[in-house]
């Protein structure tokens, strides 16, 4: 060994041991011996001291797409969050994947020894069957940080349901296009939520919890709803789950179609016990996880209440044996504090929430419902040559505040014999609309119709992000063989078409952008 790195290697030694004593509240040490924490590991790395900070061999999750690496050593117990960041691999487009951890969360979690001698990082978002690049990318209690580059190999993943692993790029993400999102996931019937990134890679799968269509993404995890069961579920992207609480004490027999953000829990639909009688996707309620029912809104009781008060039998159109009303969203508008409810069959319909009451009804004037003065006194008046929602679903709140929906262009299909089912159209379209509730009056703004080439009878979806990016699930194409996963940029140009196999709704009837370039849990 020559000289002068002789000399270096016992300088970082000395260093490393004052920084260990330090540390570890050995020695001699004052205030101005104390180096930064960072600095102490990066020694370390130099001298191949793995006292102070070491990574464990990533152990495999449940998924592919999942590893743990867990950290040892004294300098653990100073970190304070932890990052990693998922390289993409070559040749894809879009953005790496990048998770942030606070130390709280990995405590609260688990994931911190009880002796503070190690800490465990769950990552996810990894490409299967490949060799990841992965760099944690740790801050400690001094704000000093470090780079920890690791390399994670994965397993190939191999869809039981031969659907996720082998979609059909009908259009491919080119790089540079302006898109507000790179990850999304899908509704899937067969199970877990299914993440991938806009060029069509899967990037999480978790466990069989339950089969359902009713999820939602909040705060760092996935709530479903069983479809045949009244039971709510948390799946993390650990790959851990649990049942969270039940909705059987109010009459709730199962969910059905969406969950969605309310007012202060999450809004949903399902089937439920009225009277001895089961009435199906007419009633939504606001819940929290733990099963508490915080608000309901039966649409056959407001519909039958408002029918007569104007003069009409309620008893012709609200028909809790049938399905009469079939919803398939209810979302929460905080700009006026109502509630925005889709009926596949009729119509979209605001209600007071505090009320219930009718804020307004918009729809195909040639369906059965419009027969009713009750409810033609409520209707908005459609202005201009645009598209009527038919059949819709989907429906959201835009940017600017203007009323988006997925506007299949579907007819009523379960109306009394010889009512009128309204129009149809051989295509399906986002469609969004200027409501002015002073007017009583709708206008279709845009929409956008894929130069009519794509056809959704059923379910699907619209979703809008921040810069105007709009993620389009077209979950019943061709035939319903087909799921067309589509991003359009913020001018609605087709940035990518992402094809898969498909029965019914089960591949995606929904679909929703997610930020795993950006995700933090605290």
């Amino acid at each position: 060994m020559e000289l002068q790195e002789l000399r270096t290697l016992r300088l970082v030694s000395a260093t490393c041991l004052a920084l260990l004593l330090a540390a570890c509240g050995g020695g001699n040490s004052t205030p101005a011996d104390t180096a930064p924490v960072g600095t102490l590991v990066e020694a370390a790395v130099q001298t191949k001291n793995p006292s102070v900070l070491a990574a464990g061999v990533p152990i495999a999750g449940v998924t592919p797409f999942i590893a743990f690496v867990t950290l040892y050593g004294t300098a653990a117990k100073s970190v304070t969050s932890v990052n990693f960041v998922i390289a993409a691999q070559p040749g894809t487009v879009s953005k790496p994947v990048s998770v942030t951890y606070s130390y709280d969360y990995l405590a609260r979690r688990g994931y911190v020894a009880a002796d503070l001698s190690s800490v465990t990082v769950p990552v996810f978002g990894l490409y299967a069957g490949k060799t990841n690049a992965v760099s944690l990318n740790l801050t400690f209690s001094d704000a000093s940080t470090y780079q920890m580059p690791l390399s994670i190999a994965t397993s190939a993943w191999t869809d039981p349901d031969q659907i996720y692993d082998r979609p059909t790029i009908v259009q491919a993400r080119a790089a540079g296009s302006s898109l507000g999102f790179d990850f999304l996931y899908m509704k899937s019937d067969y199970g877990s939520p299914v993440v991938i990134d806009t060029d069509g890679q899967v990037r999480w799968v978790g466990p069989a919890v339950v089969d359902t269509l009713s999820t939602d993404f909040s705060d760092g995890g996935f709530i479903l709803g069983s479809d045949a069961t009244p039971d709510i579920y948390r799946l993390e992207f650990d790959g851990t789950y649990s049942t969270t609480g039940s909705l059987a004490a109010s009459g709730v027999v199962a969910f059905n179609h969406d969950i969605e953000a309310g007012k202060t829990a999450f809004l949903n639909n399902v089937d439920i016990i009225t009277n001895g009688v089961e009435e199906g996707d007419s009633t939504a309620q606001e819940f929290t996880p733990a099963g508490q029912v915080l608000a309901t809104w039966d649409l056959g009781a407001i519909l039958s209440a408002t029918m007569t008060a104007g003069g009409d039998d309620p008893t012709l159109f609200v028909r809790p044996s049938a399905d009469w009303f079939h919803m398939n969203t209810a979302i929460y508008d905080a700009s006026d504090d109502s509630v925005i409810v889709s009926s596949r069959e009729n119509f979209v319909i605001k209600l007071d929430y505090q009320t219930g009451n009718i804020r307004w009804i918009f729809g195909d004037p040639t369906k059965y419902w419009y027969t009713f003065p009750s409810l033609r006194a409520k209707a908005l008046t459609f202005l201009g040559d645009g598209l009527l929602p038919l059949g819709q679903h989907s429906v959201t709140i835009a940017n600017d505040g203007s009323l988006m929906l997925f506007n299949d262009g579907t007819s009523s299909t379960n109306q009394p014999v010889g009512a009128p089912v309204g129009q149809s159209r051989a295509w399906s379209s986002v469609s969004d609309y200027q409501i002015d509730e002073t007017a009583m009056t709708a206008t279709e703004a845009w929409d956008f119709d894929y130069g009519k080439s794509l056809s959704s009878s059923y379910c699907s979806s619209a979703r809008q992000v921040t810069d105007g990016s709009i993620l389009v699930d077209y979950a019943e194409a061709a035939g319903g063989t087909a799921t067309h996963i589509v991003g359009l940029d913020p001018n609605r140009n087709v940035s990518f078409d992402i094809q898969y196999a498909n029965t019914g709704c089960s591949t995606s009837w929904n679909a929703q952008p997610l930020a795993l370039d950006a995700m933090s849990f605290d």
